[in-house]
């Protein structure tokens, strides 16, 4: 089934400056609506000498992409231990530092609150990882990891295709994240904080907030549903090499489905430090669980 689109394409080349735009539809206000910002000629250049690292024989094979902690500057997932591992730690270091300055012009009034930025280096083609249902994101999904709870934050991710020969990535985007969750919730089991405490003190998971239940039923629901992944309301939409996109990756479904060689920069946002925090999954929830009761 074919959805409204929830993309909404920017004519803006330079990472320097931010577009002009409408009031009434800001970036801000169409991030906040769950929608995907897409950028078809924001390209992010890379040099011979950093072309020439896009190799997945550097990624070490126990892992899926190679990370840096942009606060720490600890990088993992290099396989190699010479002049190739600064230089690829020098490149994500490069994005990271860019996104961050285009961010703090696109959406100045988010500038002051991101945090925890995590960039990622992916450099294996769409298909070849082998990895459980759950870590499938061919699968339309909304982002909720097990192993990092977030709470009262927004996941925001800035993603590039930096493939130099010519592949796009295509993507499936799902529908409004409202009418995705009240599909889904009656079927959730309730949270218990006793669970969730005890959870923590065997380390099997950190503390877990009722959000964090919630978002990781709807990841886990959405995935194992073969149904909705088929005939669900979505639309596919191909980034082309240069293009740049930014969303909500915890509100927006998606799916990346085709494609190899990408970079991607995540963030943190508290959910106060939304323009409307009603329209955030935790206030969404919250209002939909509230009723169900």
């Amino acid at each position: 089934m074919t959805a409204p689109t929830r993309i909404v394409s920017i004519d803006h080349r330079s990472w320097e400056n931010a577009p002009r735009v409408d009031e009434a539809a800001s970036p801000v206000a169409e991030l906040e609506e769950g929608k995907v910002l897409f950028f078809p000629h924001l390209r992010f250049e890379l040099s011979a000498a950093e072309t020439a690292l896009l190799d997945p024989a550097l990624v070490d094979p126990k892992r899926k992409n190679i990370s840096l902690n942009a606060t720490t500057g600890k990088l993992t997932g290099v396989a190699v231990e010479d002049e190739r591992r600064d230089a690829i730690g020098a490149l994500v270091r490069r994005y990271y530092e860019t996104t961050r300055r285009f961010l703090d012009r696109l959406l100045p009034h988010y500038a002051a609150h991101l945090h925890t930025p995590t960039t990622s280096l992916r450099l294996h083609r769409i298909g070849t990882w082998k990895m459980s249902w759950r870590k499938d994101d061919t699968r339309l999904h909304v982002d909720a990891f097990p192993s990092r709870p977030v709470g009262e934050q927004r996941i925001l991710r800035v993603f590039n295709n930096i493939n130099p020969h010519g592949d796009t990535r295509l993507w499936r985007v799902g529908e409004a994240f409202d009418t995705l969750s009240a599909r889904y919730l009656p079927q959730m089991p309730p949270y218990r904080p006793g669970m969730a405490w005890l959870l923590h003190k065997l380390h099997i998971t950190k503390s877990r907030s009722a959000y964090d239940h919630f978002m990781l039923q709807l990841h886990d629901r959405m995935k194992a549903d073969a149904d909705y992944q088929r005939n669900g309301q979505q639309e596919s939409i191909e980034f082309p090499p240069g293009s740049t996109w930014i969303c909500f990756s915890d509100q927006t479904p998606h799916a990346a489905m085709t494609g190899q060689f990408m970079l991607e920069q995540t963030y943190l946002l508290p959910v106060s430090a939304m323009t409307h925090p009603e329209l955030s999954p935790q206030r969404v929830l919250e209002r939909q669980v509230a009723a169900a009761h």
